[in-house]
């Protein structure tokens, strides 16, 4: 009996793992570069005399969908897509770096090259740091170059830094829950001298909200069914344990 509910227990714990999971690939279906989430469910077996034991225990959003999204054009000059299977080099908020897709570009504050959701660009350098300019100009290999403030007509573009574009191709890599691609026990990828960047353009998330509501509604199903089951053993042991109460 103690089997069969930890059994149940342990189902509905991913499930409500995958609802959340598919909750938040609904929320991010119009984020750029979103890689939409895959789950990772904890697996179970018998193992000796009867007993319950944990062969592997992940239930967290450690992988994406690695298909790609749509590229669309803005005609904004610092945005930026990735036609091939590159990522951009971004430090994570452990200060380690990780890798993204998401090309809507900007300055911050403080001068640092950064996406959307502010994570800073990573040149070879380091973060990428962009000084006061009338322009900023960012070419299909990666490299980043100003007009700087002040400069006369015609003066050169001087470059400042370039974008490292990484593969991910024979690497192990991760999904965070930051939403940031991650090298599997820390280390960092490769650059891909071959990948260009489509200036001017982004790339979508690869969300099919038609999907998700599929496996949303196959998941709360699978939810009822494992809670179902915790009910019946409740009601097994009930009417186990009135066989042997002894009459008064």
């Amino acid at each position: 009996m103690d089997k069969l509910v930890y059994t149940a227990a342990a189902g509905l714990k991913g499930h409500m793992a995958a609802q959340a999971a598919i909750a938040n690939n609904m929320a991010n279906a119009s984020t750029t570069g979103f890689r939409a989430d895959r789950m990772v469910f904890e697996q179970l077996s018998i193992s000796g005399p009867g007993l319950l034991t944990r062969q592997q225990a992940s239930e967290e959003v450690t992988d994406a969908d690695r298909r790609p999204g749509t590229i669309a054009s803005t005609g904004r000059a610092l945005d930026v897509a990735l036609p091939g299977d590159a990522w951009i080099s971004v430090q994570a908020r452990d200060g380690t770096e990780a890798y993204t897709r998401r090309g809507d570009l900007q300055i911050s504050t403080t001068g640092v090259l950064e996406t959307g959701d502010g994570y800073p660009v990573v040149g070879a350098n380091g973060p990428i740091t962009v000084p006061p300019a009338q322009k900023i100009i960012i070419s299909p290999e990666g490299s980043v170059a100003i007009i700087p403030l002040g400069a006369a007509p015609g003066d050169p573009p001087q470059q400042i830094g370039a974008i490292k574009l990484a593969s991910p191709k024979g690497s192990d890599t991760v999904k965070g829950l930051d939403n940031l691609l991650h090298v599997r026990g820390g280390g960092v990828l490769p650059a891909d001298p071959s990948a260009k960047l489509a200036i001017g353009s982004l790339e979508g998330s690869n969300v099919n909200l038609t999907q998700a509501l599929v496996d949303m509604i196959e998941n709360q199903r699978s939810y009822e069914v494992q809670a179902n089951l915790i009910k019946e053993a409740k009601n097994m042991d009930e009417g186990s344990a009135s066989l042997m109460r002894l009459p008064s």
